[in-house]
């Protein structure tokens, strides 16, 4: 991107709770100097004024799950030189992805009075199922020193430095005691993208899988670990259908769970 100007960041908000929008508003003292790098060109949770594109970089948080939320983000990849999502709607469909599983029709219609009035999709996508996207990043929410390592990133035309390794890395390097090992307590942390530094485990909890699936799954392996602390495989399969459900691993992972019972 030429730096002879500052770059243009627009944010997009789809089928989300905003969270991870709040987290570029959780930045504070840096976003003074993100300012002095950024022109924000749209960002309606934190102003009313808009400019047209094209945008230098495009954030997206929210999952696609209507036919105007499918059209809108074509239009906006078209508008956007680079394109990156930001949390689980986002990058695997989020909570609301538990429609994939369900009977749509059945909900809508046991919820509102007149059906058809409700336009909405059986499915709650990514929003890489619909568009070409640059960069993903996960997290519910994301980690704002992430988000600003990101935009950081493509502002000066390089990779982002966003670690890969799972969550059991992060409880190692902060000398916290695996909570699978030492209290048969379930966690999701050996099949988990890091991005909250083991937050759950350093605090006697197993990991909620918040971050979606690592690189390298073995969720097979998981489940026996879980048997052996005294979880059911319902109660994996239970932890794998939240946050990150229609993630491509952890859809696999309980759908194979199913097939086992």
């Amino acid at each position: 991107m030429p730096r002879s100007r500052r770059a243009k960041l627009a944010v997009w908000k789809f089928t989300s709770c905003d969270g991870c929008q709040l987290s570029l508003l959780d930045c504070e003292d840096e976003l003074l100097e993100l300012a002095r790098e950024v022109r924000i060109a749209n960002f309606l949770e934190a102003t009313r004024a808009q400019l047209k594109g094209p945008y230098d970089l495009s954030l997206v948080e929210g999952s696609i799950t209507t036919p105007a939320d499918a059209e809108r983000i074509r239009d906006i990849r078209r508008r956007s030189r680079a394109l990156v999502t930001i949390g689980a709607c986002a990058t695997s469909g989020g909570i609301q992805a538990l429609r994939n599983f369900k009977n749509v029709p059945e909900f809508i219609a046991a919820v509102y009075a007149k059906p058809q009035y409700i336009s909405t999709l059986s499915t709650s996508t990514a929003i890489a199922d619909h568009v070409p996207v640059d960069f993903e990043l996960r997290g519910c929410p994301i980690d704002k020193r992430q988000l600003l390592e990101v935009i950081g990133a493509f502002i000066n035309g390089r990779k982002p430095s966003i670690p890969a390794h799972s969550v059991c890395i992060a409880c190692k390097r902060s000398g916290t005691v695996c909570v699978m090992v030492a209290k048969k307590i379930p966690c999701l942390g050996p099949i988990t993208h890091d991005g909250c530094g083991g937050i759950c485990p350093a605090y006697g909890r197993g990991c909620y899988g918040c971050y979606g699936p690592a690189e390298t799954v073995n969720a097979a392996s998981l489940a026996n670990a879980w048997h052996a602390a005294g979880a059911s495989k319902a109660q994996m399969h239970r932890a794998l259908r939240s946050f990150n459900a229609n993630a491509g691993e952890f859809r696999a992972a309980a759908e194979k769970l199913d097939e086992d019972d």
